[in-house]
Formats: C-alpha cells, sequence, structure tokens
C-alpha cells in the first residue's frame, strides 16, 4: 500500500511540474506515427520518460518534435521506472522494434531523460542496440550515477529504500559499474548529452556526461544566464534547440533566447 501511495503521488508530482499545458498522448505499448512533413525521410524520434515520468508529461518536448516534423512516439517506462533499470530496458527493445515495424524504418533516434537515458544506454550497450539506433540524446541522465538518486527525497517522500531504479542510479552502484565499463559509446551511433548546472537531482552535474566520442553539451557553457532545472530540460526552449541540432548532425549552436 505505501508503494502504492508512492507511486501516486511521485506521478502527479511530475505530471505537475512538466505537463500543466499538455495534452493526452498515445499509449506507449501501440505507438502510432505522429503527423509528418519536412521530416518524413528522417528516423522516427522516441522520447523516453524518467523516474516517475508519465507519458502525458513528455507531450511539450514532443510536440515542439512533431512540429518540426518528425514521427514522434514517447515511452513512459514500465511500472513508472521505479524497477530494475535493465528490465526496462529489455522493455524498451521491445518498443524499439514496434515502432520499426509500425513505420518501416530501419533505424531509430533517441532523445531520453533522466533514467531514461540510462534505460536506452543500457539497450545500446548491452542489448545489442546500436544496430537499430542512429542518434542518443539524453537530457539530464545520471549516467555515472548521483549523490541525490533518490527522487523520492527530493519529492520529500523519504529514502531510496525499496526502489531499485533509484538504488541503480546512486554513485557506485553495481549497475553503474557495468554499464561504464569500458567504452560509453559503442556502435556507429551519434551521442549527444545535454545537462544543466541547476541539475537539483543530479550531483556532481558533470555525471551527466559520458566519455569516449560523445557531444557533452552543458547548456550554461552557452547561455551562462539560463536557468534549467532537471525537469525543466524537457521544457525549455535552450535545450530544444541542441536536441534539435543532434537530431540532424549539427554543430553545437543553442539559442539562448529560446521560449
Amino acid at each position: 500500500m505505501l508503494l502504492r501511495k508512492t507511486v501516486l503521488v511521485l506521478s502527479l508530482a511530475t505530471a505537475a511540474l512538466l505537463a500543466s499545458t499538455a495534452t493526452a498522448t498515445a499509449a506507449p505499448a501501440a505507438p502510432v506515427a505522429a503527423p509528418v512533413n519536412a521530416a518524413a525521410a528522417a528516423n522516427p524520434v522516441i522520447v523516453v520518460g524518467g523516474l516517475s515520468g508519465i507519458a502525458i508529461a513528455y507531450e511539450p518536448i514532443a510536440a515542439r518534435l512533431r512540429g518540426d516534423g518528425y514521427r514522434t512516439f514517447i515511452y513512459q517506462l514500465p511500472g513508472l521506472g521505479l524497477g530494475d533499470i535493465p528490465t526496462s530496458a529489455r522493455a524498451f527493445a521491445g518498443y524499439v522494434n514496434q515502432v520499426r515495424a509500425s513505420t518501416g524504418a530501419a533505424t531509430v533516434d533517441v532523445v531520453a531523460h533522466s533514467e531514461g537515458g540510462l534505460v536506452a544506454r543500457y539497450y545500446l550497450k548491452r542489448l545489442g542496440g546500436t544496430a537499430t539506433v542512429g542518434r542518443y540524446v539524453s537530457l539530464g541522465s545520471p549516467q555515472y550515477g548521483t549523490y541525490v538518486a533518490n527522487i523520492l527525497a527530493f519529492l520529500g517522500l523519504g529514502s531510496c529504500a525499496g526502489i531499485v531504479a533509484c538504488q541503480q542510479m546512486t554513485i557506485g552502484s553495481a549497475f553503474l559499474a557495468d554499464l561504464n565499463a569500458g567504452d560509453d559509446t559503442p556502435g556507429a551511433v551519434r551521442y549527444t548529452t545535454v545537462r544543466t548546472l541547476q541539475d537539483e537531482l543530479v550531483r556532481p552535474t558533470g555525471n551527466a556526461a559520458v566519455n569516449d566520442g560523445a557531444t557533452n553539451v552543458l547548456i550554461q557553457a552557452y547561455c551562462p544566464l539560463r536557468v534549467v532545472g532537471h525537469l525543466g530540460l524537457v521544457l525549455d526552449g535552450t535545450a530544444y534547440t541542441i536536441v534539435r541540432g543532434a537530431l540532424v548532425d549539427g554543430p553545437v549552436r543553442p539559442n539562448c533566447l529560446a521560449l
């Protein structure tokens, strides 16, 4: 009963912070392509949510992608991402195949927030996902862990006790030791990470970057006055201009005035 209440509070808190202006979206288990225009020939884009991130919370960034012509899908982590990350990654592998089958695309691009970036990177590194993903963009993902991995504590709900994914995102966890052993960026995938100095959850903020050839973008290195929090990474206009550039293999040129 306690866990059920915790999940409910997490969901409501995330939705309130991220989805105040969002509209409903299709359930991730049955992908339906969004309207397309100029980007119809580009890879479909899968937006991967984070811990406690309900699908509707990612509608704002999905709407931006659709507006730029991308066939866009939102993947909500199983059980709101509270469980084992490798298990979530195996479920994500199946979803990637669903999107490829429904669109006819050989490869997809991934834009992943928070825990979603770890789920997607595990898929790439341990489950053969490099054959089906062209570009990987993470937003505030604790690639090397965080001192404040317990989002429950951040929301005033206690510790990581009993929340497997929360424990796995803590610095020094066995999961992260395995994920970060060897090459951080396997295959021909183009890797981009986006982070912000105001991230309340990924501490130190440099742990949101990866090694071995990724493009690691710190928003404030280009826009020192831009204030973006962890949840704001999927809402912020400047962050989106970095995502958009990464999806076309363009140079890092954030628009510091973007809404």
